[in-house]
């Protein structure tokens, strides 16, 4: 279970950087439809987050991750 200020400060980054309004991402929202990116986008955004939480996250365990609540939990393990 990620943490409250880390899942709602990962889609304040990912709103500004995306221009979206961030009420209406859910931690549970698919990062991709919540976003309307693409993958390379995402990758994107993925070097950002790593650059703001200072972690690094390593592609194998990202395979499954759909959701902000399953990235911020990627993030909080690396913290």
């Amino acid at each position: 279970m990620p943490k409250a200020n880390t899942v709602d400060e990962l889609m304040g980054l990912a709103a500004r950087r995306f221009k979206k309004d961030a009420v209406t991402l859910l931690p549970g929202g698919d990062v991709f439809e919540s976003l309307g990116v693409d993958s390379m986008q995402v990758l994107e955004l993925l070097s950002e987050l790593e650059a703001h939480f200072d972690v690094e996250i390593p592609d194998y365990e990202l395979r499954e991750v759909r959701t902000f609540a399953q990235l911020a939990a990627c993030i909080d393990r690396r913290l």
